[in-house]
Parts: structure tokens; C-alpha cells; sequence
């Protein structure tokens, strides 16, 4: 329901609204029906919106079939000036998704943006920061575990660290995905594009899930949120799901609390769980399916083990 309403809220840009009521249900429909993933869709819509504005008020386009690919580049090369390649190209994703969308429901003749070619951008290593083994144990035992919300931490924490899970799966999860197979714990988690990626615990995860959940009698309510929130003067679990943003903040308090320099994210666990696993003979191609990914390429991005050696070799500058 609240994707309905965040849709709804949407305001059609002028050029959309002078095609016609087709042309304003066809644009609405793309980000409703076209576009599963709440994140990406409000990329696509901020961005959207942005080439729609520029091309009203600085293009001087009157009509959606006005739009010609000249629009279009002029918009993305305005756009290298102030954002990173990634961000362009995923602008220019939106762009063109959505052409192709009116494309289909016949409301422009072509798509402007088809020929458009947005900057080129390779990587080899991901950026986000990482803990070593050291420090995410450092971080895990400093964790207040007395009361709920330490113990939802921790959990929360591990899980993405053991399990390689992704926020978004993180706190998708309901108390019935973690469950047991062939007496060891296992974790069920609802990945992007709708894939259920099944997983065997570490033992230390185990015992931390195992404990969150007995200790809060989260096992009474198997279909509700596994990670939920703390309501304000009981200290106790809510039925309301923890969200990103609280995930993010409460990750910088421990963070800060342990005394880590690092700056780490929601992000960072995923990575830092497949560095070490590679550290310690794991080979690529299973840490690509334990991660739930279709290609090796996309897991190199999270095997840091570069970043050790690059600094045991800057220690040979002995000056």
C-alpha cells in the first residue's frame, strides 16, 4: 500500500500531460507496473522528472514527441558535470526504459535515447569500505546484548556478515525464514527480482539468531518481521520492520561505540563476509553463489584481499 501511495503522489511533468490522459496513464503505469524495486524506481523517478523539467524549461520542448536524441545527449552530458559515470548511466537507464515503454504503448514513435551513449565506467574493485576479521569480531562482542535491540543487532549484523545477505534481504526476512534443515539453522532470503536464496548458518550465527529469537519470543509470531523496531519507553520489540535508514544509524552507534575508525555501511558486512571467506580458501565461484550471483564478475567487487596486499607493499618504501 505504500508503494500505491508514494505512486500516486507522483506529479506528471507538463510534457507528459500536453500528449494526452494515454500518454499520463502510459508514464504512471511504467514506474507502477515496469518497475519492481522501490529503490530503483525512485532513481527513476527523480531522474525522470529532472530530464523532463530541463526539457521544458531549457530545451523548450513542448510534447513528449518532440524529444529527439540531440535532447537527450545534451541532457546526459550536463549531467557528467556534476554526477559519477554509475549515476549517469543509471539516468540514462531510466531514459531509455521509459521511451521504451511509450514506444510500446504507442505513444512516441521511437525512443530519443536508444542511440544515446552515456560515459564509459569499468570496475574491477568495489569501493565500500570493509571491517578485517579483527574488527568485526571487535564489533560483535562490543554489542549490549542485555536488552532486545542489542540482540536484534548483533543478529542483524552476523547475518549479513555469515550469510552475505544484502540489507534489503536482511530486513525482508520473517521469523519463519530462519528455520531448521538436517538439524542445523538455515536462513531463507527473498533477494532482488523475487529469487529465494536458501543458506546454511555458520555456528556463530546460529547461536546469535537462535538467541535473538528465543530471548524476544519472536517464535510466536513465525510471519512477522524477523528485525523490527524498539518501540519508545518499553524497550521491546514492535511488530513494525526495521527500515534501512534505522539500520544504517544503529550500525554507526556501534560502530562509534567500538571504537572502529572505519567508516562502514549497511553495505560494508556483505563485503567484509566474502573478503574473509576468500582469505580463508573459499573459491570464487562458490562465494558467487552463496551471495545469490549470476556472475563471478559481480563478486570480485567484494573480494578485498587486494587492499592487504597493496599495503604489505607500501611498507616496502622504507625511506
Amino acid at each position: 500500500m505504500s508503494n500505491l501511495t508514494s505512486l500516486t503522489k507522483i506529479s506528471c511533468p507538463t510534457l507528459v500531460t500536453a500528449s494526452g490522459e494515454r500518454a499520463r496513464l502510459r508514464f504512471l503505469e511504467f514506474f507502477a507496473s515496469n518497475i519492481r524495486n522501490p529503490h530503483t524506481r525512485r532513481a527513476y523517478v527523480r531522474a525522470v522528472l529532472d530530464f523532463m523539467s530541463w526539457c521544458q524549461t531549457e530545451a523548450q520542448v513542448a510534447a513528449l514527441i518532440d524529444i529527439e536524441p540531440l535532447h537527450v545527449a545534451a541532457w546526459i552530458e550536463l549531467q557528467t558535470r556534476r554526477l559519477s559515470a554509475p549515476s549517469v548511466k543509471q539516468h540514462l537507464a531510466a531514459i531509455r526504459h521509459l521511451f521504451d515503454w511509450l514506444v510500446v504503448g504507442q505513444i512516441v514513435a521511437s525512443n530519443p535515447a536508444s542511440s544515446v551513449r552515456g560515459p564509459s565506467h569499468r570496475v574491477k574493485t568495489g569501493k565500500t569500505p570493509i571491517l578485517d576479521s579483527e574488527d568485526t569480531r571487535q564489533l560483535l562482542n562490543s554489542i549490549d546484548i542485555s536488552k532486545p535491540s542489542g540482540l536484534r543487532d548483533r543478529a542483524l549484523i552476523a547475518l549479513m556478515v555469515y550469510s552475505f545477505a544484502r540489507i534489503g534481504a536482511a530486513l525482508a526476512m520473517k521469523v519463519d525464514d530462519v528455520y531448521t534443515q538436517n538439524r542445523r539453522l538455515w536462513v531463507r532470503l527473498h533477494e532482488k527480482g523475487g529469487k529465494r536464496h536458501e543458506m546454511p548458518c555458520h555456528h556463530n550465527l546460529e547461536e546469535y539468531l537462535s538467541t535473538y529469537i528465543n530471548e524476544t519470543n519472536l517464535r510466536d509470531d513465525p510471519k512477522g518481521f524477523l528485525f523490527r523496531t524498539v518501540g519508545r519507553g518499553t524497550g521491546q520489540l514492535t511488530s513494525s520492520p526495521l527500515v534501512q535508514a534505522n539500520a544504517h544509524a544503529m550500525i554507526q552507534r556501534h560502530i562509534n561505540n567500538s571504537g572502529i575508525a572505519t567508516k562502514v555501511g549497511n553495505h560494508s558486512f556483505r563485503a567484509t563476509g566474502i573478503t574473509a571467506y576468500l582469505k580463508n580458501g573459499g573459491t570464487l565461484e562458490k562465494a558467487a553463489i552463496m551471495a545469490n550471483h549470476s556472475s563471478t564478475r559481480t563478486t570480485q567487487l567484494y573480494d578485498r584481499r587486494r587492499d592487504e596486499m597493496t599495503l604489505d607493499e607500501v611498507e616496502r618504501i622504507m625511506i
